[in-house]
């Protein structure tokens, strides 16, 4: 206990964000204390195929308390990561740097004297930390993909996935091949394809494995299970005084079970989704009643669209590779990857149907009931799902592209929060990628495979996305954004959001990367234990070289001793 408090720091969420805040805050000193909804996986207690419905979906109400969480609004399904280590359990372990246009995007550019160079120490620390390498194999996916972009001239754009794995000597657990040490032992990745159910093979670099690990390593203390229901300031109301977390059983339908922490300072990383829920809930029963009112503006789908071609027959080498390993960019702003299940994700099947074109939330149903009528055969054959992760390539598409939405708040009678999706009059975000479908169209003819739209896109025109960005963003004051650019929430002394949810634009590319140096570069402005009634200037890294650091003096509004 620090001075009164359970914790000087609680972090709500355990993601990129979330344990990326845990070690560095642990590292200075600072006890720390990790909320996560989700529960804590070993790699045997991952589920064995997307079948298993308990232990891969997350719906805790009813039982299920799996890694992979699908919420759908009236204008968006989003695909969300849920468990101790938050979206690492069930991302495709990819981890790109965004092009250029992303630091100069108008809402946050002014903001830094340059972001990408600012930034580029932090992003070079988060590759060295998640174990950032290329994918050195080819396999047909990727082939037909390469094929694709000389089709539309831009061959010269693929590049092998930048991914967190470790490829050593396949099923051969090696001591610490990251820390020195200091980190647990691996096993060489086996190419089982299965990184999005979960790896249990012990070669995926999930935050469990480094930045996590870590830091409970150093002190942090991670309660699994615990959904983070509102954050009171203590005192004067400021955040000067500390605040009260109040936690309840996940899935709880009773008040029955509930808990409160105290800390001095929080950090608020429970995803997009979960921040602005969160937040809009602290916001309107008035215990963060100082919130921007941009709160839930600026959401971003990372312009993304999900597709997939249903293969006649497995081809030759299908399947021996990681979830994503190569891209292209048909265009400056569009980035598209091959993805995979491997064997394990069959009822993920069903999440695809026949594939349609541009349209309306009328319109788009229609076409795919005519696709259904002209092909009867085909649409019977895609409703059976057995086997078709094996012969199924999925295609994700991202653009850096402008286009927004709202997640605007409705209270329910029992106090909790519910979102709800608006587009944006301006420039919305897309529900049809035409060069998507061109792809998916290209490349069924040439392996004789079906071409799918979500089921979503096709049955309401609205977007899937597994990259939900934005709602409490960057910005210059309180009148255009949440936090400044230090993810300082404003209004409040030391509370931080360190998530997706402060992406200020569409990143193009998956975006954990990102949300990692964003984090970093968050976390360097915060002094070490004891430092802090010092406090005009502090240390943060101007550069970080296999964990060296060179430092440059920095102005900070220090957390009260």
């Amino acid at each position: 206990m620090s001075q009164g408090f359970d914790y000087d720091w609680m972090i709500i969420g355990s993601g990129f964000g979330g344990s990326t805040s845990a070690l560095r805050l642990s590292e200075k000193g600072y006890s720390v204390g990790v909320l996560e909804s989700g529960k804590r996986f070993g790699d045997e207690d991952f589920p064995s195929s997307t079948w298993d419905l308990k232990r891969y979906f997350f719906l805790p109400k009813f039982g299920l308390r799996g890694i992979f969480r699908l919420s759908t609004f009236k204008d968006v399904a989003i695909a969300s990561g849920a468990g101790v280590g938050g979206g690492s359990l069930g991302y495709a372990n990819t981890l790109y740097r965004p092009l250029p246009a992303f630091y100069a995007d108008p809402q946050w550019a002014g903001l830094d004297d340059g972001w990408e160079r600012t930034l580029e120490p932090h992003y070079d620390e988060a590759e060295r930390m998640l174990g950032v390498t290329d994918v050195l194999t080819d396999d047909p996916a990727d082939d037909v993909l390469k094929a694709f972009g000389e089709h539309l001239g831009v061959g010269d754009t693929y590049k092998k996935a930048r991914v967190g794995v470790y490829f050593g000597e396949e099923g051969v657990t090696v001591p610490d091949p990251f820390f020195g040490g200091d980190g647990p032992d691996r096993t060489g990745c086996i190419q089982c394809a299965r990184c999005m159910v979960g790896c249990p093979h012990n070669a995926k670099n999930t935050l469990v494995k480094n930045y996590l690990y870590l830091a409970e390593k150093a002190g942090t203390t991670v309660h699994a299970e615990r959904e983070v229901i509102d954050i009171t300031p203590l005192g004067d109301r400021s955040g000067a005084d500390g605040y009260r977390i109040t936690t309840q059983r996940s899935g709880a339908w009773t008040r029955r079970g509930r808990r409160s922490f105290t800390a001095r300072g929080v950090v608020v990383s429970a995803g997009a989704l979960g921040t602005n829920k969160l937040l809009q809930r602290c916001r309107l029963n008035g215990s963060l009643g100082r919130i921007s009112s941009r709160l839930g503006e600026l959401v971003r789908t990372n312009s993304e669209a999900i597709l997939a071609v249903r293969l006649p027959k497995e081809l030759p080498g299908q399947g021996r590779r990681v979830a994503i390993t190569g891209s292209i960019y048909p265009d400056p702003n569009t980035h598209i990857e091959t993805c995979s299940y491997g064997e394990a994700g069959d009822s993920m099947g069903f999440l695809n149907t026949l594939l349609v074109g541009d349209g309306t939330r009328v319109t788009r149903p229609l076409k795919l009931v005519g696709q259904i009528l002209r092909h009867p055969v085909r649409w019977a054959k895609l409703l059976d799902v057995r086997g078709a992760s094996q012969r199924t390539i999925m295609l994700l598409v991202m653009q850096s592209l402008p286009g927004a939405m709202a997640l605007r708040p409705h209270r329910l009678p029992n106090g909790a929060v519910r979102l709800q999706t608006e587009q944006s009059t301006g420039e919305p975000s897309p529900t049809f990628i035409p060069v998507a479908n061109q792809a998916a169209e290209w490349i069924a003819r040439e392996t004789g495979g079906v071409a799918q739209s979500s089921i979503f896109e096709a049955m309401a025109n609205i977007a899937t996305t597994a990259h939900i960005l934005g709602g409490a963003v960057i910005g210059k004051g309180p009148e255009n954004g949440v936090v400044d650019a230090r993810n300082r929430v404003f209004g409040y002394e030391n509370l931080l959001i360190c998530d997706g949810s402060v992406v200020p634009a569409n990143v193009g590319v998956n975006p954990s990367l990102t949300i990692t140096a964003l984090t970093e570069h968050a976390m360097s402005h915060i002094p070490a234990k004891g430092m802090e009634a010092f406090a005009a200037l502090e240390v943060r890294p101007a550069s970080v070289v296999s964990g060296s650091v060179t430092a440059e003096p920095v102005m900070h509004a220090p957390i009260d001793a």
